[in-house]
């Protein structure tokens, strides 16, 4: 190895010496099932909770129907503004009764652009120690300070908000929705309530939640807190299972994004497909019917009552089975594989330290019946 790649060298063996080494491994993915090393394994780590992805009929009346371009090599500004675009904007604006909308790339593009360009610096952002990287490497790039408060710790927060928000200019409040990794929600009406008191502007982050609480819209919609948030950002890389994400809020901080965000100006658009399909699943399914969702969250109840002896986090149908150690983890990862299950570890440092699990990801295509053997495999665990 050259001496000038020794630092990168030492950082992976570090890595692997702490159980926390990544690779990628090639699969295939044929509706709820991956297919890796010969097995084929029922999928607990994917974000498609509604299962969306997974009806062959859902792709096939869609794919009947669209007739337009797969993608628009070019910046939005530039000459990528089609209708297909526009449409989704003003359509969830119209859902949301918000004043405008912007689509980005991912969830990570979306959130890096809205704190690097709306938090700058002489402002601040007080933001949930839980909260999504993305978030986290926003704020960082704006140069703004950051002021964590303890995760979900609303009295940490107002004392913070206290003691810190008349030095800065502008104050934003950040916190998930449904956080990614605990699947626990955060209590968007006191958020709303300490974002009043203290002159602050309050973004929510739904991405793990939009398409299925709230008739689709979400928890802010589900908690009656939509008029009271000044921005929200989702994905429809997850429940709405096509790809890229949006914003929705006050037109003055839509604008300011479009004109400001570094993530949005500078990229090349999200294929137009996707926005057709991210339009047509909401249209047709998501905003139209609840039964996907109903589905999802009878399977999670289902689950948290069968898991009720293991320490398991949240509420949500992201359920993580916490295990502390990174060998434990990936020891109950492999007995799952072994056991025709798909369910990836979560390490250090998407999770704090000492704190692996394994984090089982539910979709409303799948049976209660095909988790018999989850259940079993992993009391043979404890």
């Amino acid at each position: 190895m050259k001496k000038l790649y020794s630092f990168y060298e030492n950082a992976l063996i570090k890595q692997k010496e702490a159980l926390n080494l990544r690779s990628l491994k090639p699969l295939e993915i044929e509706g709820k099932y991956i297919f890796q090393d010969g097995k084929k394994l029922l999928n607990l780590s994917s974000n498609d909770y509604l299962g969306i992805s997974t009806y062959e009929n859902i792709r096939k009346e869609f794919l009947n129907s669209y007739d337009k371009a797969l993608d628009i090599p070019s910046a939005r500004l530039l000459c990528a503004n089609t209708g297909s675009y526009y449409k989704l904007e003003q359509y969830l604006c119209a859902k949301f009764t918000k004043e405008a909308a912007l689509l980005f790339n991912s969830g990570y593009h979306a959130n890096v652009g809205i704190y690097s360009s709306l938090a700058q610096k002489g402002d601040a952002v007080f933001c949930d120690k839980l909260n999504h990287a993305s978030i986290i490497d926003g704020i960082r790039l704006g140069k703004s300070d950051i002021i964590p408060f303890k995760h979900c710790d609303y009295n940490d927060l107002e004392l913070k908000l206290k003691k810190y928000r008349n030095k800065y200019r502008n104050a934003i409040i950040s916190s998930e929705a449904l956080f990614s990794m605990d699947g626990d929600f955060c209590d968007i009406k006191k958020l709303v309530e300490l974002k009043e008191k203290y002159d602050a502007i309050l973004v929510i982050d739904e991405a793990h939640s939009f398409g299925v609480y709230g008739s689709g819209l979400g928890f802010c919609a589900q908690e009656g807190m939509l008029d009271y948030v000044d921005l929200i950002m989702a994905t429809f890389g997850k429940a709405v299972g096509s790809y890229g994400a949006f914003c929705v809020g006050e037109k003055v901080l839509v604008d300011y994004l479009t004109n400001f965000a570094r993530s949005f100006i500078f990229s090349t658009v999200f294929p137009q497909i996707s926005a057709e399909f991210a339009y047509y699943v909401l249209d047709n399914y998501i905003f139209k019917s609840d039964s996907f969702s109903k589905k999802l969250l009878e399977l999670k109840n289902y689950v948290h009552n069968k898991l009720e002896n293991f320490d398991i986090l949240g509420s949500s149908y992201i359920v993580p089975v916490v295990l502390k150690e990174n060998k434990k983890a990936l020891e109950a990862s492999q007995k799952l594989f072994d056991n025709g299950y798909y369910c990836l570890p979560i390490r250090y440092p998407t999770v704090a330290k000492n704190s692996a699990r394994l984090r089982i990801s539910l979709n409303a295509s799948i049976s209660k019946e095909e988790l018999d053997g989850l259940f079993e495999t992993l009391c043979c665990l404890k």
